[in-house]
This record gives C-alpha cells, sequence and structure tokens, in this order.
C-alpha cells in the first residue's frame, strides 16, 4: 500500500494539481449526467440576458458533447498543471479571474440569443496568463514557459479568434483577456522575496 506522507499532501503544488484534476473531473461528470438528465447547456452563458449571468459560473463545466469536452481536456490539465507548479492558490485565483473576465466579457459582447458554453475560455485564458506572466515578472524560466506555449499553442490562439459559426471566438478573445489580467494583477501582487515558480 503507497501513502503519502503530511508534507507531500500540503505541498501546494500537489494541491494545485489536485484542484485541476477536480475540475476536470466535475466537466466529465457534468457532461454524462447532461446526457441522462439532458439539457443543462441551457446553464451557459446568455448574453446580456440577466438570467444568463450564472452562466458565467457554469459555462466552463458545461460541453456540447464529449468531442468538445475531450477537445478541452488535454490543454486544459497541460496549462493548468503548469500553472499549478506555483501552487494552489496561483492557479484558482488565475481560474476564477479568467473565468469571471472570460465570462462577464461574453455576457456583454457576444450576439443576444445565443448560449456560450466550454473550457476553451479557460484554456485561452490559461495559455495567455502563461504568455503574459515572462511579460510581466522579467524572469527567465517564465519568459521560456511563455514562449514554449506561444510556439506550441500559437496557431490554435489565433485560429480560435477568428469569427466561425457555433464557435465562441468571444469567450476565447475574453478569456485571453482574463489571463493577461491574471498575470498583471498577480504579478503586482507578488513581491521580490516570495516570487514562486
Amino acid at each position: 500500500m503507497v501513502s503519502t506522507t503530511p508534507e507531500v499532501r500540503e505541498d501546494p503544488r500537489v494541491r494545485g494539481f489536485l484542484f485541476v484534476a477536480a475540475m476536470v473531473a466535475v466537466m466529465w461528470v457534468v457532461e454524462i449526467v447532461d446526457v441522462f438528465a439532458g439539457d443543462l447547456d441551457s446553464a451557459g452563458i446568455r448574453p446580456r440576458d440577466p438570467e444568463g449571468l450564472v452562466g458565467v459560473a457554469l459555462a466552463p463545466v458545461l460541453h456540447g458533447g464529449f468531442g468538445h469536452l475531450i477537445g478541452n481536456t488535454l490543454p486544459f490539465v497541460v496549462l493548468g498543471g503548469v500553472i499549478a507548479l506555483s501552487g494552489l492558490a496561483r492557479v484558482a485565483t488565475v481560474t476564477v479571474i479568467v473565468a469571471v473576465v472570460g465570462g462577464l466579457g461574453t455576457w456583454l459582447v457576444a450576439p443576444a440569443n445565443t448560449v456560450h458554453i466550454g473550457a476553451s475560455g479557460l484554456v485561452f485564458g490559461f495559455a495567455a496568463y502563461l504568455i503574459a506572466r515572462g511579460v510581466f515578472s522579467r524572469r527567465a524560466l517564465h519568459l521560456v514557459a511563455g514562449v514554449v506555449v506561444l510556439f506550441v499553442y500559437g496557431g490554435t490562439l489565433a485560429f480560435g479568434l477568428v469569427p466561425t459559426p457555433g464557435v465562441s471566438w468571444q469567450g476565447h478573445l475574453f478569456g485571453a483577456v482574463g489571463g493577461v489580467v491574471a498575470a498583471w494583477w498577480l504579478d503586482r501582487r507578488t513581491s521580490p522575496d516570495r516570487m514562486t515558480v
């Protein structure tokens, strides 16, 4: 039997990874429930509908089928995992900022009578955060990580902002804006003697 020491369980990086894993688990459980219960997706972001504001919180865990969910899962785990290297507080804060900025931006700008769902706004936000973090912190490791993310995901980021029927480019755009906001805000709050990877 394998056991973990309290030190390992309390490691902020381990807790950060568990946070990312828990979010993915929630996405998959919600999609399975949606298959059997039906129409959970209507709880997504409905632009300029006051009742559609609940979608700001719910949209990231709602997906339009398993293909949509699978397409978001891998980049969410990879990019979220990189952010989790800085601990639970960092990845949770980035997630909240991206979800709020991305969700509200989509709610304000996207066309009326549409519903916006999916974790791709968070994915774009995570990528933008990792790219912008190096610009704000000017740390070599952060700059290298940002260049790698730009190299690997740059094409996806660019194409995801092209208006395409059935794709929430607004969610992608404002998710990315949220990532930049998170990088800027967290860099301002991090003193030099408390800098983390």
